[in-house]
């Protein structure tokens, strides 16, 4: 090849990044990350407004970091690698045996994060509509199943665009919360110690790495089966680092406004919706539904990456494995109460998770050094 040649690598580069499909990526990834945790306003009560200030915005820039580093990471080895299987990805940092550890966590994990789902959806039927959690639970399982059937390709699109609604519409309840309370933010550091609120960890730094942590295993597979897809290698980065950048904001936002009322909303099992009540009933409702379709964007994913990773897609093996999981995931998530799940599922998960990122850094440090002195 001459040396005028352009490579394939800088061709990608030089054609201009579309700005709808870099915003269909962070749209897919805001979706995906939002779920019933952030929805609900009860993850980012655990992991950021527990903490206080420090939680806010010590927490908010762990996250804005390695967040934002890992969706990157994942949709450009995804776009690079053109893995058979996403699971694959794991070997890809991990080496064959520890890989593969990682391959059949994630899966159990991104399992027992659906069950979350479910719970989640179930809370907001019991706790808002007054009905029973069984009702939200089941209802939410046969919408994700029905979805899941019809492949990825039709999940990325819708989700792509719920996804930045909720988020804005999330954004825009963090801030009715500071304005409406702003006295609250100043009488937090006071008023947190005398609290019992669920925490994820001992102190803000440790629970951020933990969120990290279990979003990582959530996004690994899917960042990477996007990344093989996307067209454009720019576009995919772009469109990673512009969702991680909006996901951690989005959190320190709504963590602010849960904060200012932190005495109202500590033992809610869906604090966002003790926020939209200050406004109207008719406003709690809508929001209620807004949560709905947030664990939504979140649960289609979550089942499809287990399916996936034993079936091929549009076989009637994965949409009988996909109706199979939904049924257990519901059975599952309907035990215990969904504050409990979000702290045992996320906590546990984001540990484990904390050594993938690890593994991945030091992935990218040898990769980078590499490039360099070659």
């Amino acid at each position: 090849m001459s040396e005028t040649a352009p490579s394939t690598r800088d061709a990608d580069v030089a054609r201009r990044p579309r700005p709808a499909r870099i915003l269909t990526y962070a749209g897919a990834i805001l979706a995906f990350l939002i779920g019933s945790g952030f929805a609900t306003g009860q993850e980012v009560l655990q992991y950021y407004s527990s903490y206080g200030y420090w939680g806010i915005f010590g927490t908010g820039l762990v996250v804005l970091v390695f967040i934002t580093y890992v969706a990157v990471e994942f949709l450009r080895v995804g776009h690079a690698e053109r893995f058979e299987r996403p699971s694959l990805v794991f070997r890809h940092y991990c080496g064959k045996h520890l890989g593969t550890f990682f391959d059949y966590f994630s899966i159990l994990f991104v399992f027992l994060s659906f069950t979350v789902m479910v719970a989640g959806a179930g809370a907001v039927f019991e706790e808002h509509y007054g009905l029973s959690k069984y009702v939200g639970g089941v209802g939410l399982a046969v919408v994700v199943a029905a979805v899941v059937w019809f492949g990825l390709g039709g999940i990325v699109e819708v989700i792509g665009k719920i996804g930045p609604l909720i988020v804005v519409a999330a954004v825009a309840l963090g801030i009715f919360g500071v304005v409406n309370n702003p006295e609250g933010l100043g009488e937090a550091g006071s008023v947190l110690p005398g609290l019992e609120v669920t925490q994820a960890s001992s102190n803000w730094f440790f629970a951020g790495l933990s969120y990290v942590g279990f979003c990582m295993l959530w996004l690994a597979a899917f960042l990477t089966a996007l990344g093989r897809k996307a067209e454009r290698r720019r576009e995919a980065a772009s469109g990673g680092v512009l969702g991680g950048v909006a996901f951690a904001l989005a959190c320190m936002v709504v963590g602010l406004g849960l904060l200012a009322n932190i005495a109202r909303v500590h033992d809610a099992e869906i604090p966002m919706l003790v926020l939209a009540g200050d406004l109207s009933a008719v406003l709690a409702s809508g929001i209620s539904v807004m949560i709905l379709a947030g664990i939504l964007t979140t649960a289609v994913p979550l089942l499809w990456t287990v399916s996936s990773r034993f079936c091929a897609e549009r076989t009637p093996a994965f949409k009988y494995l996909t109706i199979g999981l939904a049924v257990l995931g519901t059975v599952v998530g309907l035990v215990l109460p969904f504050s409990q799940m979000v702290n045992i599922v996320y906590v546990i998960n984001g540990y484990v998770g904390i050594l993938l990122l690890a593994l991945m850094l030091f992935s990218t440090g040898r990769r980078l050094l590499g490039r360099r002195a070659a």
